[in-house]
């Protein structure tokens, strides 16, 4: 399971990269294993208000049906516009180029109930185990 130790993770598997004011946020590589092939992928529009722990989207694959979480509530400044067409971004490249939306944080206080990667790991194994 690859996990990068710059990033920030949620206990619904979701990823955030945070750059200033700005989340990016995608599904970790253990979540996409665990989904098998994706086949489609649906997010929300720029502009659009997500609030946190709320879904956003939705993740489809050859497995299952999978809402996707907001990490933070905020408003989304950018969607990744490839994988409407592109789903297997996701599968390929979960921390790059698979990432989903960019949005703009509007409460830092959501922050402070994520994860470290170590902390993401050991909720994994932990998860495995029940």
């Amino acid at each position: 399971m690859e996990l990068p130790e710059d990033l920030k993770y949620t206990r619904e598997h979701e990823w955030l990269a945070i750059e200033e004011k700005v989340a990016t946020v995608g599904i970790t590589d253990h979540a996409q294993e665990q989904l098998g092939e994706v086949v489609f992928v649906e997010l929300p529009a720029a502009g659009d208000k997500v609030e946190k722990a709320e879904p956003f989207g939705v993740v489809e694959s050859t497995k299952a049906v999978s809402d996707i979480y907001a990490p933070i509530s905020g408003e989304v400044a950018e969607v990744n516009d490839d994988l409407p067409d592109s789903p297997e971004l996701v599968n390929e490249d979960p921390y790059g180029d698979g990432w989903m939306v960019k949005i703009a944080i509007g409460d830092e206080t959501d922050l402070e109930e994520l994860m470290t990667a170590d902390e993401y790991r050991e909720y994994v194994e932990e998860s495995a185990d029940d």
